[in-house]
């Protein structure tokens, strides 16, 4: 015999458990039909889980750019020494619906080789 309350408890944990993996997974607040390409120099770069970021500066604004997880971009043969502060990049991706300053990044230029993020 189950007891009620169990159940009710291990339904209410899986339910809390995934909803931030679902709104993780969700790319539909970024607009897919406005593709952006900016060119300049990394500002600041993260190569952690669950995805890569780096920080550029174009035209006054900064942009918050995020990039593949870094098993993909290691695969994909973007090394972690490649996101280096002061390296150029070019970056072609969506912007946010959400925050004006943030970008997912479908693919990255670097050393003139473009590396697939997606």
């Amino acid at each position: 015999m189950v007891r009620p309350f169990a159940t009710a408890t291990v339904i209410l944990a899986a339910t809390n458990l995934a909803g931030p993996v679902a709104a993780h997974h969700g790319w539909s607040s970024y607009d897919a039909a406005t593709v952006l390409t900016v060119e300049a120099p990394i500002e600041t770069a993260s190569y952690a889980y669950p995805h890569g970021e780096i920080t550029i500066v174009s035209e006054g604004k900064t942009w918050r750019c995020v990039l593949a997880p870094p098993s993909r971009m290691d695969r994909r043969g973007l090394a972690q020494e490649m996101l280096a502060t002061g390296t150029v990049v070019t970056v072609v991706g969506y912007p946010s619906r959400v925050d004006e300053s943030e970008m997912r990044v479908e693919r990255i230029t670097v050393d003139g080789q473009t590396i697939e993020l997606r």
